[in-house]
């Protein structure tokens, strides 16, 4: 296992944030697992620069969406759309918001830990079937083991091809922390961080998809962070993301402030 910033680099943050440079058609889904029923995720955001899916996004309030720190890159504008299934598509469905005002976490340094980002919309979305908040988590606490969980997202379909216009889901499932820790090393925070497994057959994330959701039983557990570089696709190295519950008076303070 290679260690310090050799290791680091292989680690990828799964947004296409790092460059803003189209890559075919779009951005769009979930490496394997399967397309999603059209607006069955309401709460899901698009974030877009230039028309390009960047990463994904999950409104909380009708003015504001939750999504990884590291896919606002430097001073390029994000738009956020909602109400989306096919990205390629101007949807009836979909509305098309500026962003307001950008919210990192203070401690996020460009790194994998606090990698989560509050973003205020100029207008607040219209509030409907397609368009609809997801509610955050009540409390922080320990999050079991081998619990079956949902992603979905824009992200690549394949590890080296283009993505897929449409929103796709896949199943994972959450690990133990040790086995997290015997992975990631020192890059795993576990007061922080929820990481899972999948199969070739289930599929998962990859780029594309960051600052998309993990549901577990139905609730909102993590936001989509990071995995092995050019690897997505590999069962040997888990998926991590950021566990919102211990985000949770962070989250709050903004939304109260605002």
């Amino acid at each position: 296992m290679m260690q310090g910033s050799s290791f680091l680099h292989m680690l990828s943050l799964v947004s296409m944030a790092e460059n803003f440079l189209p890559v075919g058609a779009s951005e769009g889904g979930i490496v394997g697992g399967r397309v999603a029923e059209p607006h069955s995720r309401p709460f899901m955001a698009s974030l877009q620069f230039q028309g390009q899916h960047v990463c994904g996004g999950i409104l909380v309030r009708d003015d504001y969406i939750l999504t990884a720190a590291h896919c606002k890159n430097k001073s390029q504008p994000l738009m956020a759309v909602l109400g989306a299934h096919d990205v390629s598509k101007p949807e009836k469905t979909q509305q098309r918001l500026k962003v307001e005002k950008y919210r990192k976490h203070e401690d996020f340094t460009g790194g994998f830990e606090n990698d989560i980002m509050l973003m205020k919309l100029e207008t607040k979305a219209k509030l409907n079937k397609y368009v609809k908040p997801i509610h955050l988590p009540k409390q922080n606490g320990d999050i079991r083991a081998r619990i079956k969980c949902a992603v979905a997202g824009w992200g690549k379909t394949a590890v080296d091809g283009p993505g897929s216009n449409v929103l796709r889901e896949a199943t994972e499932e959450t690990q133990f922390k040790a086995e997290c820790n015997n992975i990631w090393k020192e890059h795993f925070n576990s007061t922080q961080m929820i990481c899972t497994k999948f199969t070739k057959k289930t599929g998962g994330i990859c780029q594309g998809d960051s600052g998309g959701p993990l549901i577990c039983n139905n609730k909102l557990l993590g936001l989509t962070a990071f995995t092995q570089e050019n690897s997505c696709d590999n069962p040997k190295f888990p998926h991590v993301f950021m566990k919102i519950g211990s985000f949770l008076p962070w989250i709050q303070d903004v939304l109260k402030k605002h």
